[in-house]
């Protein structure tokens, strides 16, 4: 069976960056399964698997536009200490949920000075050129469950 919308797929995959450096891997875990056409891995990767099958090994290289997109400087601001009240040491790297126009954004501590900090919201890998070495483990039409819910459920996939 070929991977096509609709597909339950289950995947092998390391992802590196444009340095070579692993940035993500399956390898020694449960393989990653996604549901084919329903936008649950970035739109690269996922186009580039449609119509290969069970046992197939490719390398995928995806531009930010089809991963996690260009950086924003708009999601990048300073912003006043009074707005951490309560939490004792911030430093660069910590993460928060904050609250934007669309709803909660995650955003990540770039730069703590004494007026203020910086914050990016943009995806830790936005920007970035990656690439992936996949192999698909299985393929198989989804369940009803499953295509109601957006995901694929069981190993390797979403449990409820």
């Amino acid at each position: 069976m070929q991977i096509a919308e609709n597909s339950a797929v289950t995947i092998h995959y390391t992802l590196t960056n444009s340095q070579g450096e692993v940035l993500d891997s399956s390898e020694g875990q449960e393989p990653l399964a996604y549901l084919s056409g329903a936008s649950n891995i970035i739109p690269g990767l996922e186009n580039a698997l449609v119509g290969k099958q069970v046992g197939d090994k490719l390398e995928v290289t995806v531009e930010p536009e089809q991963a996690y997109g260009p950086l924003r400087d708009e999601l990048v601001q300073k912003v006043n200490h009074e707005n951490f009240e309560g939490v004792e040491d911030i430093h660069v790297g910590m993460q928060f949920m904050a609250q934007a126009p669309w709803g909660e954004q995650p955003v990540t501590v770039m730069n703590v000075e004494e007026d203020g900090i910086t914050l990016d919201g943009n995806h830790p890998l936005a920007g970035q050129t990656l690439t992936f070495a996949v192999e698909v483990v299985e393929v198989r039409p989804a369940s009803e469950e499953e295509l109601s819910h957006g995901h694929v459920h069981g190993e390797g996939g979403h449990h409820h």
